[in-house]
């Protein structure tokens, strides 16, 4: 029985204390949040304890620890709780800054704990058999890889000031998939972007819709698009183009249910929210962390890419700013 404590009780930390409960495997044994509502709120709804983050991270009866705290105390919260010989759990990104992640890398490994950075849509089902069969040479050698990942609304302007560019906050999940994918790291990045959904968001030095290329040394391309406006709703799609066929996985509908009548055929929208697309995603990254710390296997997306999706956001931000390609 792997006993988690997780610190920040917000919107992605509730998701993950419910994936906690329902795993056979695993405890959730307590939580904190900066805001206390937060956390006896939660320790309500899973009969978890209410802790600070230091006496989880210092607590004998806690084996690993999920953070879902701001981006900005992710680096005390890894050094502690590598220290303190707990496994890691750590939502996206890991720090806005690549110098501090390699710190960040030099203590996990310096403590030897395990670290898991949540990249969660390497295990939506869709996604991860696209991957599989990429694996099983069912395409042969993979040439291009297109992502399209689409907000239905663009998130409050408070947000958007401290989200670090839509590069390190919402392209960093396709930057992971476009390595998971291509099984190479990009070398180059092209990137473009524009404010054509809300001009504030222009204003507050940040781009809404944007477009990036990516190079590998053997010569694969991916090329990646975001947009923080989709008026039919979240739209997450992948297609891998090989040298013998191609795999695509479509968005994720409300339901499968089609109508036919004398205006044409008319099929569910798309799911709204990320919280519903990925929900099977969230349990199954949750389910492989447990399973992987309880019996000592590598976990599949770590610090390490962690830190190289940051790479790529950061090439594709100083790439829109100074127009060129840049090496990473």
């Amino acid at each position: 029985m792997l006993r988690i404590g997780v610190l920040g009780c917000g919107r992605i930390g509730r998701v993950h204390a419910a994936s906690i409960m329902r795993l056979p495997d695993a405890a959730l044994v307590a939580v904190s949040d900066a805001f206390a509502q937060n956390a006896l709120d939660l320790a309500t709804q899973t009969g978890a304890q209410v802790r600070s983050s230091d006496a989880i991270i210092e607590s004998d009866d806690i084996d690993a620890i999920i953070i879902c705290t701001p981006t900005d105390t992710h680096y005390d919260l890894i050094h502690a709780a590598a220290k303190a010989r707990k496994a890691i759990f750590c939502e996206k990104p890991v720090d806005m800054s690549a110098d501090r992640i390699r710190d960040c890398i030099k203590v996990v490994e310096a403590y030897a704990v395990a670290f898991m950075t949540a990249f969660n849509r390497r295990f939506d089902p869709n996604f991860a058999s696209v991957h599989a069969r990429i694996q099983a040479r069912e395409i042969g050698n993979v040439e291009l890889v297109t992502i399209l990942s689409r907000d239905p609304a663009p998130p409050p302007i408070s947000y958007i000031k401290t989200s670090g560019g839509i590069f390190r906050d919402m392209m960093i999940h396709d930057f992971d998939m476009a390595r998971f994918l291509m099984g190479e790291d990009p070398v180059q990045v092209f990137a473009t972007g524009s404010a054509l959904v809300d001009p504030e968001i222009g204003a507050a030095g940040d781009v809404d819709t944007a477009a990036v290329i990516l190079t590998t040394a053997s010569g694969k391309i991916c090329q990646i698009s975001n947009s923080r406006r989709a008026s039919y709703g979240y739209d997450q799609r992948i297609e891998v183009h090989g040298a013998a066929g191609l795999l695509r996985a479509q968005n994720v509908l409300e339901d499968t249910v089609e109508v036919g009548n004398a205006a044409g055929f008319r099929r569910a929208p798309t799911m709204n929210f990320f919280l519903e697309r990925y929900e099977r995603a969230y349990l199954a990254e949750m389910a492989h962390f447990v399973a992987a710390v309880t019996a000592g296997t590598p976990l599949s997306s770590t610090i390490t890419d962690g830190l190289q999706a940051q790479l790529m956001a950061d090439a594709a931000t100083l790439s829109l700013a100074e127009g060129r390609p840049i090496t990473i």
